[in-house]
């Protein structure tokens, strides 16, 4: 064995304890420790976004952020980067990576977006869609609704992401859901406000509107459905971002 590879490896100054964040919420954040550190570190970040565990105008440095995640600044630098690129995070004036606000504008854009390829990936799921994929769906609105009788919205939140993704999935146009889904990751940070204006007084639920087409194999029904949970369901998300922008 050579001299070279008998040596130490250095340990990349990131990852020194001393530059550790304060204790806090970081459940999304998981040591990595296979190759391809960055993609790793991107993927993982994004869906914290996507589901709201980072909020609008948190700064994410980059050696706090590095040793959080267990690994050298590069890929770390590299993964935030990335996000920025795709505007789902921003640089301020100083230079620092923070999670984006968005304005009225970017989320009523968001919204005619999402109805219209969300509709698209429903209606077409309709035609398509197996019948235990229709039922594992159903299952995941059974748990919205659990954590509507126990008040449990953080949790309602995250399902609600899913039910979403899961149905666009079953729409089988992959090129869609990548586009859906990173609509989910530019509003996801405002997403911990859906409910902030109760839970709608809808009898039934959109959601069970968009399952009973699926299985009828209705696909305007579908479309009809998702649209109606996006305008009305998000409501709770237009009057936080209208009551940020008069505060702001």
């Amino acid at each position: 064995m050579s001299s070279r590879s008998a040596q130490p490896t250095r340990r990349d100054p990131a990852a020194r304890g001393s530059d550790r964040p304060e204790a806090g919420p970081a459940d999304w954040v998981r040591p990595l420790v296979r190759e391809n550190l960055g993609e790793r570190a991107y993927a993982d970040l994004r869906a914290a976004l996507m589901r709201g565990q980072l909020r609008p105008r948190e700064r994410l440095r980059l050696r706090p952020m590095s040793a959080r995640f267990g690994i050298s600044a590069t890929p770390m630098r590299e993964a935030l980067l990335r996000l920025v690129s795709e505007k789902a995070l921003a640089l301020d004036a100083r230079g620092s990576v923070v999670v984006p606000s968005l304005t009225l504008a970017e989320l009523l854009e968001i919204r005619a977006i999402r109805i219209d390829l969300e509709g698209r990936a429903a209606a077409t799921a309709a035609t398509i869609a197996a019948l235990e994929e229709i039922d594992a769906l159903a299952g995941i609105h059974d748990a919205i609704s659990a954590c509507h009788r126990t008040s449990d919205f953080a949790r309602a939140v995250n399902l609600n992401t899913e039910f979403h993704l899961a149905l666009c999935r079953l729409g089988r146009l992959p090129v869609l859901y990548d586009i859906v889904e990173m609509l989910w990751v530019r509003c996801g940070p405002i997403l911990s406000h859906l409910y902030d204006g109760g839970l709608p007084d809808w009898e039934p639920h959109p959601h069970v509107r968009v399952i009973e087409a699926l299985r009828r194999r209705d696909a305007a029904e579908a479309r009809d459905a998702v649209r109606e949970d996006i305008e009305r369901g998000g409501q709770g998300l237009l009057v936080h971002v209208q009551s940020a922008a008069q505060t702001a």
